[in-house]
Parts: structure tokens; sequence; C-alpha cells
């Protein structure tokens, strides 16, 4: 049958199971959102109020349900406009499929109006992209954006359609199926040899798991991997979600914020397991320091990560669970009752406040405590995300929706639209800070048309908590430009987009709101933090587990 250009995109969309899409339209896009409208009953297109918050919808939609997000934007600036959410998804290795109009094919390359290589722009950012310059090409573009996106390590993928080629007429057949899967890169028998042997030999063994572990579905061989060694587990931020909190060996992330337990434990390890994390500076601190005196195991599908920031005398280029279902099949149990006695003499020494304040610490547990451990949480980016990552207790994959790699203040907004819908509109929690909620805040207007109950937890402190942290500790008290020195009254903004608004003030008042909250209204909760609370324990940057800071 014949079809044109933007008919085929929304077949295609529809053959690859997509039902909910984020987006914006603009010029030369408009053949495809004719297409859209006329498809409204097989896929919902999400209008947000930028494009940055639309890649970021899509993006917590692909987190939270580990299908592919998608996103449309039209040429020039809404192009850019989706180059941050990209790069984010990019860092945290997560699926998502970018669509982008752009001028008609005669006219690239001529600076034509809202015109923009799209495609060079993103060449860094994303696992590959293309522009498609034929009608008859979009099949094939598609079939292949979506198995790029998906397959092996996930990632981003930009399809740049000109506004002609939408419009233009050509066959489809759908006879073009989908990418055959490749076979994973799987791990050698020689190597399951090698692992066992540093196994038998090391006397304390630490897993430390990455996003891979989720990406992979591997989430009961980890925990199985963890009993039998009676190993402690350490998790990166993209891998906290990866065992329930309540599991006894689960330390917590490690790391420049992580807890303290785990960030002994691991530097303590004679033998280390890495399975999918890719050693972020964030994660290691000083290299060589971090490497001494023990035996590392690098699993990862990347093969491009393994040996990029640390030197495994183990690697292993293989996908996480079908690494460890084969493992699992030859390893014994390995008790080592004097490691476990160490692990709990650590984490008995965790430095935790035990008090009724109005702090990070309080707030985020009585959320935690109303709202339960498999809600989906959403963060932005700053000291309120560290507070989350250290105190909320996770009990289920893939409810955790925060910016890892990149970063991107004004990220959680966007990302809570997008796993709020990815989890059939139920109740979703994002916490934020003032700093980071007033770059993306337009977004309510996105949450409250969508009627999403979408509860948002500004810990508003008034400045730029981790910079203002950093020169406390780094800069001799010079606050340069991290005080905001703002009045929005946050509660008020709420009700004029249309949401519910409230401040807190204490714990009863935050209690009582939140008992109280409406099904289909966004609620935004304003709670007041003194500007010096500060993210601890905190290893230096370039430090090691000796210069840990665990409390002022």
């Amino acid at each position: 049958m014949k079809l044109n250009g933007a008919q085929i995109v929304v077949e295609q969309l529809i053959k690859h199971g997509v039902t909910t899409v984020f987006g914006y339209p603009g010029g030369a896009v408009l053949p495809l959102y004719d297409e859209l409208y006329k498809n409204g009953g097989s896929i919902h297109h999400v209008l947000t109020a930028h494009e940055q918050g639309a890649a970021h919808a899509a993006d917590g939609y692909a987190r939270a349900s580990g299908k592919t997000g998608v996103v449309i934007a039209t040429s020039g600036p809404g192009a850019t406009n989706l180059v941050t959410g990209i790069a984010n998804a990019h860092l945290d290795s997560v699926p998502l499929v970018a669509i982008t109009g752009n001028v008609t094919v005669p006219l690239l390359g001529r600076d034509s109006f809202q015109e923009v290589d799209i495609v060079g722009i993103t060449q860094p950012i994303v696992k590959h992209n293309f522009i498609v310059r034929d009608a008859k090409a979009l099949e094939q573009t598609l079939n292949e954006a979506f198995y790029i996106a998906g397959s092996g390590r996930p990632g981003p993928v930009l399809v740049d359609i000109p506004k002609s080629v939408q419009s233009d007429v050509c066959e489809y057949t759908r006879e073009r199926g989908f990418f055959e899967e490749k076979e994973k890169p799987n791990i050698h028998p020689d190597d399951i040899k090698k692992i066992l042997s540093a196994l038998k030999t090391g006397k304390k063994p630490y897993i430390y798991a990455g996003g891979g572990v989720i990406a992979s579905g591997a989430e009961a061989e980890l925990r199985e991997l963890s009993t039998r060694l009676s190993a402690p587990v350490g998790l990166s931020m993209m891998g906290l979600t990866a065992i329930p909190d309540d599991y006894a060996l689960n330390l917590g992330m490690t790391g420049m914020h992580g807890k303290y337990a785990a960030s002994v434990a691991k530097s303590e390890s004679d033998v280390l397991i890495v399975l999918g994390a890719r050693f972020s500076d964030r994660a290691t601190g000083n290299v060589e320091e971090y490497r001494a005196d023990k035996t590392i195991i690098h699993i990862d599908i990347d093969r491009a990560e393994i040996g990029k920031n640390i030197h495994p005398h183990i690697e292993v280029c293989a996908d996480v669970k079908e690494a460890l279902t084969k493992l699992l099949a030859e390893l014994p149990v390995m008790q080592n009752d004097e490691w476990l006695k160490r692990i709990d003499e650590l984490k008995n020494e965790e430095h935790v406040s035990s008090n009724d304040e109005f702090n990070p610490k309080n707030i985020i547990e009585m959320t935690e405590r109303i709202c339960g451990g498999d809600t989906i949480i959403a963060t932005d980016v700053g000291q309120h995300q560290m507070w989350v990552v250290q105190h909320y207790k996770f009990k289920k994959p893939r409810t955790l929706l925060t910016s890892g790699g990149l970063g991107a203040m004004g990220f959680g907004l966007g990302a809570a639209i997008g796993g709020c819908m990815a989890n059939d509109s139920k109740r979703t929690v994002l916490f934020t800070g003032d700093g980071s909620f007033g770059m993306n805040l337009t977004e309510l207007s996105t949450a409250v048309s969508q009627e999403l109950p979408i509860i948002i937890i500004i810990l508003n402190n008034g400045v730029l908590g981790l910079p203002r942290q950093w020169q406390a500790a780094f800069f001799g008290e010079r606050y340069s430009c991290s005080t905001l020195n703002r009045k929005t009254d946050f509660a008020a903004l709420a009700k004029a987009f249309g949401a519910d608004g409230y401040k807190a003030e204490d714990l009863s008042q935050l209690e009582k709101i939140l008992l109280n909250l409406q099904d289909k209204t966004p609620t935004v909760i304003d709670c007041a933090i003194g500007m010096d609370e500060k993210v601890f324990p905190m290893i230096p940057p370039g430090g090691s587990i000796r210069d840990i800071i665990v409390k002022e």
C-alpha cells in the first residue's frame, strides 16, 4: 500500500509497541502531528511545556517501564531543546528514540528558517543517528533505530526527518520485520574458571552493582551471588534499586556521598566483583588507592567500559544476567563468618542522626513510610538527590528516576511525569530543590493537564546546596552566586498552575498533607530547611576512604 512518510512513521511506532509519546509540535513536524491526530486511539501524545521536559519525560517513561521512550520535536530550536535530555539518556544508558523534523530536502544546508544540523550536534551523545532524505528509507531506518536503542547497552538514537519526506508517498508493505536480536556477548568457560579461582582465594568478597544489573534483569541473580559468597553489595546510583533495601547484605550506595559502611567495606575487600558499572570518578576517587590490594573482576556488556577507568584483573564482556546464570551454575556456597562480622561492625558505625527535627532525612523517611518503598521516586540533582539515595528505602527495581551521569538539574519533573504515566498514573513522588525546581517548573502545567498524582516535595534551603557545601569546604566559605535570594511562593505558584500547593514547617504538618492528597491532582509541598544542612559522608574529589568526612 502507498503511504506518505508521516503515515509510515506512525505505523512504525505502532509496530514497535509504542503507546505513549512526548513532544511539542512545530512547522517541520506538522505532517507527523496530523497523523498522530488521526491515530489518537493507538498512540497517546503528551504535550509538554518545553521540549527539554518532553525528553526527560520520555527518559523517565523508559526507566520506569523498561521500554524505549519516544520524544518528538520540530526543527531548529525544537531539536536543540532536546539536547540535554538526549545527553542525559546517553550517560545513563536509557533507551530513547528522538524524532525531529527538519526543513525540506531541497532547503537543507542553506541556513533556512529553523534549520539546524541536529545530526551533527548530537553525534557525540547518541548511540547512532540518522537523517532520512527519502521516504522509502523510513521503514528500515526506524526499525534500526528501535533495535539500536534497546539492544546491548541501551541508549538514545535520533532520527531527523525533513518535512518533505513526511509528505512524500511511497510503497509501504510492513514486510520488513524487526531486526533479529544478535547473540549477546557471553561469558567464556575459561573466565568462569578464573573467577572461581579468585573467589576461592579471597576472604573478603564485595559486589559493586550498577545500572547494567537492572538493564539486564539480573536482580535475582545478584542476590543469589551475594548470598552464596557472603558478599555485601554496594550500589552505584544507577544500580540502587537492583536489590531491596531490607536485604541484610545491601549496604546502599557507595562513592563520594555513599553510605559509610558501603565505602569502607569496599576499600577493605580483597575481591571486588563489578557488575554493569562504569567506574565513574565519583565512584572511585583516587584510582590507585581504589585498586590497591584487591582482585577486580569486571563484567559489562559494553567492551568500551572495560579498562576505560579501572584496569580489572579479570575482564568479561558479557550480558550480566547470562554471565551470572552461568557462573552460579558452578559456584558453591562460600560462607565467611569473619567477613560478615566485620560488615555488621561497619553498619553499626554508620553516623546517622536520630531526632524529630524537620530535616531532609526525616522528611524523606516520613514520605517513604506513607508512600511506600515500591512508589516511583524521581529526583532532580543536588543535595536533595544525595539525601534521597541515602535515606529512601527502595523495594523494587526501576523505582528511582534520577540523573546520574550528566547530573542535569531540571530533570526531575519531566521524569516524574514519564514515570507516572508508565506506571498507570499511580502516585509518584518527586524530591527536588528550589534551585532545580526553578529550571523546568513549567512542566507543572503538563502534570495538571494529564491529571497525574505527582507529589512534589521541595527541600527549600534558599541556596544551591551542593555548590554552597563545596564553597564551605574548599573555598573558604566564599559563597559566590550560590545564594538564590528569590521570593517565589511555590505553594501559590502551584495553585496558579492548577495544582495543589502547601507549605510544611514541621513533620506533623507534612504528615497531615501526605495523608490527605487528591487522586488526580499534582501537589507541591514546600518544605523549608536550613541553608547549611550538609550531605555526609563525603569523600573529597580525587580522595580515598582515608579522607572520608562523616560529619562537620
